[in-house]
């Protein structure tokens, strides 16, 4: 299912209102009622709907960013965050500050935020944007221990990147979210679903 509103109503409005969070939960029952053995809500800007969403389903729901999170925070104590929207740091920092709290370590964020990078990506200067994005890699997150990509489109960023330019593992979310849910699904039978 695809609904870019979400995330337009959330940049819009600077914030994750109550009625964004209500159409998630509401996109999630749909796939639900659909018949998803599990669902995987891929915008870490609306990941706060998905921790509310968690408790009214009896199948996995996934933020894209989880499994991301708990990796970097078994990995480094000082993990750089980098992010082209506040909407989008804000909860990538909080949910590595509750991953960090549940692992027990006490983590250091270095937030980078390239916030000309986004408005250059959406008129088409991809060229902008991605050389935004390669000096806060090399320059502003260079004295991390692992980097956090909060958006999963940045990854093709680093790709361009020579091989040993980074000192730090950057981590990007799509694949291990897609490992995440595998192993949840594999794990054994899901519970049995009543249909209304």
């Amino acid at each position: 299912m695809v609904d870019e509103s979400l995330i337009q109503d959330t940049i819009r409005a600077g914030e994750l209102r109550k009625i964004t969070m209500r159409r998630v939960v509401q996109l999630i029952a749909s796939a639900v009622d659909a018949g998803a053995d599990a669902v995987l809500v891929t915008c870490s800007s609306i990941g706060p709907a998905v921790t509310l969403a968690k408790q009214l389903f009896d199948i996995p729901v996934l933020r894209i960013d989880e499994a991301m999170a708990e990796v970097a925070v078994r990995q480094a104590l000082t993990i750089g965050v980098l992010a082209t929207l506040r909407t989008t740091l804000d909860p990538t920092t909080a949910l590595l500050r509750s991953k960090a709290a549940d692992a027990g370590r006490t983590v250091e964020l270095v937030e980078c935020l390239c916030e000309d990078a986004f408005p250059a990506v959406m008129s088409g200067d991809t060229e902008t944007h991605d050389r935004i994005l390669r000096k806060a890699l090399l320059e502003d997150l260079k004295d991390v221990e692992v980097i956090v990509l909060a958006q999963a489109s940045m990854a093709r960023v680093v790709a361009t990147l020579p091989k040993d330019a980074l000192r730090a593992p950057v981590l990007s979310s799509p694949e291990l979210a897609v490992l995440q849910a595998r192993q949840l699904l594999l794990k054994g039978p899901l519970p049995e679903r009543t249909r209304v």
